[in-house]
């Protein structure tokens, strides 16, 4: 596919695509084509809410849609595991002086009452 440098081009099909780079935190980049996608029949109970919550989120309605899809679609990042893995190794870094693990117990089960 030959892409210009606005990052349209033509796929095979002569369906024109948007290309973006993304840059990595590896600082790789790879290539992102975007799709479009017309949705129709939208009860307006969801498409209120939609609508709300893309007003409260300050995101046009469309970015709001793609959030929520990415949202519920995509994989989430880090399994069960490792983010336990990372809120322990955040728990050793506090000062063992103001946060002992016994206040930290306490605290959480108050948020459970």
């Amino acid at each position: 596919m030959e892409v210009d440098r606005g990052g349209r081009g033509k796929n095979l099909f002569g369906t024109e695509m948007v290309v973006m780079l993304l840059w990595q935190p590896s600082h790789v980049a790879r290539l992102e084509t975007t799709m479009n996608l017309t949705l129709k029949n939208i009860p307006e109970e969801i498409y209120t809410r939609l609508k709300s919550a893309a007003e409260a989120n300050r995101r046009s309605l469309n970015s709001e849609a793609i959030v929520r899809l990415e949202a519920a679609l995509l994989p989430r990042r880090g399994a069960g595991s490792e983010r336990l893995a990372a809120a322990r190794a955040l728990r050793a870094t506090l000062p063992k002086e103001i946060f002992r693990v016994k206040d930290i117990a306490s605290f959480k089960r108050q948020g459970r009452a």
